[in-house]
C-alpha cells in the first residue's frame, strides 16, 4: 500500500483553498495528488510525473477524484507546458516530493532495487536512451568513481569503481550488488551497495539537473500568495532547496514559512519507514 510521506504537513503548508489550482510536480502513485483533490470543490490539481507507468497507476489510485485532476507526463523542465495545456500561467500552490516512486523500487524489472534481481535500468522515463547498464559497463574507472562519490556521497567510491570495472560486463542488479559487497564488505545495517545504486539512479535521470530546472522555474509558476512545498530525502537535494528559498527571500520574492526544516513525527517514522529521511521546506510567494 502506498502511503504518502508527511501528508498532513504538506497539506498544512499548501494551505489549500477549495477553488484553488495546484500542481503536484511529482505525482508518483497519486498519494499527495488524491489528498489535494479531495479538498477541492471548484478547483483542480495538475498531476505531473516523468514516469508514464507511475502516472497510469496514479490515475487508478485517484479515480474517485478524476474530475478534479489533470494528468501530465513530463519532466520538471516541462512544467510550464503542463500549465499552458490548461490555459493558465500560475497556480495557487506547488508540491514536489523528490523521493523515488514506490512502484519503481518494488518492480524488479525497473532495476532500481538492489534487493530483487532485475536489469540495470533505473530510468524514471523509459523512453530515454541512457540506462544504468551503460554507465556501469562503459564509464571510465575514474569518472565512475567520481560519479559514485558526488551523487552517492560514498567515501569508498574508488575501490567500488575498480571492482566494477574488473567485473565487467555486469547486466543485473544482483550481480552489481554482489560485486560491490565483495569489494567493500558490510560494516553496518546499510547494504554496501546502497549509495552506489543511489548515485547511478541520480546520474541516469539527471536528478540534480532536473531539480535545478524545478527551482529555477517554480517561482514563475506560483501566484503571489501561493505556496511552494518541497520534500527532499538527501542532503544534496535539501541543500539546494534551502539555498534557493533563502535566495528568494533575500530578493523579496518569497517569505520562508519553515524557519527550520520540518521532519516527520516519531509516529510516522515508525509507521511509514520511507519517511525517516524526509525534510520539508516551504515558502509563500510575494
Amino acid at each position: 500500500m502506498h502511503v504518502p510521506v508527511m501528508l498532513g504537513e504538506c497539506l498544512e503548508y499548501l494551505a489549500i483553498r477549495p477553488d484553488g489550482i495546484y500542481l503536484d510536480a511529482t505525482a508518483g502513485l497519486g498519494g499527495h495528488t488524491g489528498a489535494i483533490a479531495s479538498r477541492l470543490i471548484s478547483g483542480y490539481v495538475i498531476a505531473n510525473d516523468r514516469d508514464a507507468e507511475s502516472l497510469e497507476l496514479a490515475k487508478q489510485n485517484t479515480a474517485e477524484w478524476t474530475d478534479r485532476i489533470r494528468y501530465h507526463h513530463g519532466t520538471f523542465s516541462q512544467l510550464r507546458s503542463a500549465l499552458s495545456a490548461q490555459g493558465i500561467e500560475r497556480v495557487d500552490g506547488l508540491l514536489a516530493d523528490l523521493g523515488v516512486s514506490r512502484y519503481q523500487l518494488t518492480e524488479p524489472e525497473r532495476g532500481f532495487s538492489l534487493m530483487a534481481d532485475g536489469p540495470l535500468d533505473m530510468r524514471q522515463d523509459r523512453s530515454q536512451e541512457l540506462t544504468a547498464d551503460e554507465l556501469v559497463n562503459f564509464t571510465a574507472e575514474k569518472e565512475l568513481a567520481d560519479l559514485i562519490y558526488r551523487f552517492g556521497e560514498e567515501r569508498r567510491s574508488r575501490r567500488i569503481s575498480r571492482a566494477i570495472v574488473r567485473a565487467r560486463p555486469i547486466h543485473s542488479t544482483q550481480r552489481l550488488s554482489r560485486v560491490i559487497e565483495e569489494a567493500v564488505p558490510r560494516s553496518s545495517r546499510l547494504h554496501p551497495a546502497t549509495q552506489t545504486f543511489q548515485a547511478l539512479r541520480m546520474a541516469v535521470n539527471d536528478e540534480q539537473g532536473e531539480l535545478d530546472q524545478l527551482l529555477a522555474a517554480a517561482p514563475g509558476l506560483v501566484k503571489s500568495g501561493g505556496r511552494m512545498v518541497v520534500l527532499s530525502f538527501m542532503s544534496l537535494e535539501d541543500r539546494k532547496v534551502k539555498q534557493c528559498f533563502q535566495m528568494l527571500a533575500r530578493a523579496g520574492q518569497a517569505a520562508i514559512l519553515t524557519k527550520h526544516v520540518v521532519r516527520p513525527s516519531s509516529e510516522e517514522m515508525i509507521n511509514n519507514p520511507p519517511s525517516r529521511s524526509a525534510k520539508l521546506r516551504a515558502v509563500e510567494m510575494k
